[in-house]
């Protein structure tokens, strides 16, 4: 069965970084999107960044762009958020999730809808 583990999270200070990971096993579509989503406690789940196999789409939420990247190695099926300069109020559990249509990932639209997701690594940023 198709799954999704995220790996990588940790607790850094202020201005530090971080490279998670999102490892995809049993996937066997050729094309889809994989998102990066956090939940901070007490908040709702907001979408970070997607980025698509075909590299058609790379989508970023305001408040990370310019701090984080995506990337991806398929020959691993594994795909990375690479977070710098990092501020406390990117604490939160990061998932990935992947979007088999690539239909919400080109749309900008960081919904819920995503097709299979992780079990979530935690970051916390202090100051």
């Amino acid at each position: 069965q198709a799954r999704l583990m995220e790996s990588g999270g940790g607790s850094v200070q202020t201005g530090g970084s971080l490279r998670l990971s999102c490892a995809a096993s049993e996937f066997t579509w050729g094309q889809y999107a994989i998102g990066w989503f956090r939940q901070a406690p007490g908040k709702e789940r907001e979408g970070v960044a997607c980025f698509s196999t075909d590299d058609q789409y790379t989508r970023y939420a305001d408040s990370v762009k310019g701090r984080f990247t995506i990337s991806k190695d398929l020959a691993k099926n594994t795909w990375y958020l690479q977070m710098n300069n990092l501020k406390p109020e990117d604490t939160a559990v990061y998932y990935c999730a992947a979007d088999l249509s690539m239909y919400y990932c080109s749309q900008y639209a960081f919904t819920d809808d995503y097709d299979y997701w992780g079990q979530g690594t935690q970051v916390t940023v202090s100051s």
